[in-house]
């Protein structure tokens, strides 16, 4: 997966005759912060330089985790077609690319991100770029979100591994609040991801949410660990992405966990894709979260005849 033409052509203009020294530099120290999940009461992109790092760095795995997670809610709701989005810790408008290019339609959306430097370049990222009408707002996302409007599609992508855990019940709660239609949450896809995703996918349901994606069921998720339920999209690298990182190869895999619930019931669907699919001579192997909240794994043969055929196309993710 690529970014979108205008948003990568931004970038790279964005990125010009900035020294990649610099760039490798803070990206280095995003990644640290990010995989230590630091909190220590400081914005991860306190200044300009280190939203570039971002841009060049992460900003198209992030992308490619929310228009992934996207893809598979509007396959669970077909149609579901947002007018209105709130993005909740919108970081440069990420989910906002995303959701213009997985739905037509939406006309207005509300990004709340408290950095300065990273609401800068968002408005600089989206403006005469997208077809929606944005509005850059900030604040603390865990106490300030009462004077924000309900949306039809509701965000919080990459933002829960930077909030205390004490103050997450209370976000899910205001974000469940100004839901009109369907609230998604995105995290990367490690065990603590995860479990995050549990914490919050349990307080939802107890709220009245329906669970329209990745789980097929309202039940409890029936992985143990050291077991955890994660996807998987490769990106494309550019040239400067590779320098940035120091990497090789022309692309990367993103590993993330989601959570898509919505106001009403999905159409429902018999299982969901856990893992890569195990392919043999004449046989494919599936691991498979079931409607009935079961996790198992399934052989099929060429004797199960149109079942094997479409099982052979499946990926990792995919609904069956």
């Amino acid at each position: 997966m690529e970014l979108p033409a205008p948003l990568k052509a931004a970038i790279d203009q964005i990125l010009e005759g900035v020294p990649l020294a610099d760039l490798q530099r803070q990206s280095e120290m995003l990644t640290k912060r990010y995989r230590a999940e630091v909190r220590d009461g400081r914005l991860h992109m306190a200044d300009a330089l280190a939203v570039k790092a971002y841009l060049a760095a992460r900003m198209p795995a992030t992308y490619a985790a929310v228009r992934a997670s996207m893809d598979a809610l509007a396959e669970a709701i077909p149609d579901f077609s947002p007018r209105t989005m709130l993005d909740i810790g919108a970081g440069p408008g990420t989910a906002l690319w995303a959701a213009e290019d997985c739905f037509s339609g939406i006309e207005s959306a509300t990004l709340f991100e408290a950095s300065k430097p990273v609401r800068e370049m968002g408005e600089r990222l989206t403006k005469n770029r997208i077809g929606a009408a944005a509005t850059w707002t900030d604040g603390d996302i865990t106490i300030q979100t009462r004077d924000l409007l309900p949306a039809d599609l509701v965000t919080i992508c990459y933002v829960l591994d930077e909030i205390a855990p004490a103050n997450l019940p209370k976000l899910i709660d205001n974000l469940w609040r100004l839901t009109k239609s369907v609230l998604l949450i995105v995290e990367p896809g490690t065990p603590a991801g995860w479990r995050r995703i549990l914490v919050a996918r349990e307080q939802l349901i107890a709220l009245g949410a329906y669970v329209a994606a990745p789980c097929p069921h309202q039940e409890l998720c029936p992985l143990i660990e050291p077991d955890w339920c994660h996807f998987s999209r490769r990106v494309a690298r550019s040239k400067l992405h590779r320098l940035t990182k120091g990497a090789d190869v022309p692309w990367e895999d993103e590993k993330y966990i989601f959570l898509a619930v919505s106001r009403e019931p999905s159409p429902a669907y018999e299982a969901r894709i856990l893992a890569p699919p195990r392919t043999g001579s004449g046989k494919v192997t599936l691991k498979l979260c079931q409607s009935n909240g079961m996790a198992i794994e399934k052989m099929l043969t060429k004797r199960d005849g149109e079942a094997f055929k479409k099982a052979r196309k499946l990926d990792w993710g995919d609904a069956f």
